[in-house]
């Protein structure tokens, strides 16, 4: 084999097979290319609503061509103005293949989206069984997960601001789980379970275990030669290392 033919070769693994990494799906490389497009181009029009402090009509003619032309959702088949939930109306209803999957709630551009604005697409998404929103003012993007329950559980999933000094390429990366692809082939799930798994709640379950409070114990001993009660250790981590709220 001659040098050039070697260096050709992917690299060997322990198990013998080739290191090369899968390649990614046609339909995941074109979205991401058209999400990444889409972020490039509406940044300058973006900014100019920020500039002139637009209204919310105005930011929704913005949010309407972003989730169309970046998102990839079909303004007449996936998307819904003015949901009607009971006596509301959510901006807007999300659709995939006919199914509803998210409550998209739209402020003014130069408007913080607030705990307010958060509680109100909530309670759309309670009232139809919709575990996704998206709050926006067109600059900022969040995707919001809820887990039914006395109280629900809501777990914010996705926070992306289009005109931060963050690279095109990691907002594009963020943004693509809010496409219509991502929720029609299920990205945006694995997404969420993979954030879940690491969330403050989660790592603060494992922590509260018998078996991390024995494992605390014996490196306790290892570093001071004290054997701690274990009902000890167990109590400061619930009152003086871990955040209240976490425990609720």
């Amino acid at each position: 084999m001659s040098t050039e033919q070697a260096a050709a070769q992917p690299e060997a693994t322990a198990n013998g097979a080739g290191s090369r990494k899968p390649a990614v799906p046609k339909w995941e490389s074109d979205t991401r290319d058209r999400v990444k497009a889409a972020v490039r181009r509406f940044q300058k029009p973006l900014a100019d609503l920020v500039a002139r402090d637009a209204n919310e009509g105005d930011t929704r003619l913005l949010v309407t061509d972003l989730l169309c032309e970046g998102l990839g959702y079909d303004k007449y088949e996936d998307l819904t103005t003015e949901y009607q939930v009971k006596v509301d109306f959510a901006d807007y209803g999300v659709r995939v293949d006919k199914q509803l999957v998210a409550f998209i709630e739209v402020k003014r551009c130069a408007q913080a989206l607030n705990e307010k604005h958060l509680r109100q697409v909530q309670s759309y998404a309670v009232n139809e069984g919709v575990e996704w929103m998206m709050l926006t003012n067109g600059r900022t993007w969040q995707l919001w997960h809820m887990t039914p329950g006395l109280p629900v559980q809501m777990d914010l999933v996705l926070d992306v601001d289009l005109l931060s000094d963050e690279s095109v390429a990691k907002k594009s990366d963020s943004m693509f789980y809010l496409t219509r692809e991502s929720f029609k082939r299920h990205q945006v799930d694995e997404l969420w379970k993979t954030r879940a798994a690491t969330s403050a709640r989660a790592i603060t379950s494992a922590l509260l275990t018998d078996k991390v409070v024995e494992e605390l114990r014996r490196e306790l001993r290892r570093q001071t030669g004290h054997l701690a009660d274990r009902d000890r250790v167990a109590l400061v981590l619930r009152d003086e290392v871990i955040r209240p709220e976490l425990l609720k």
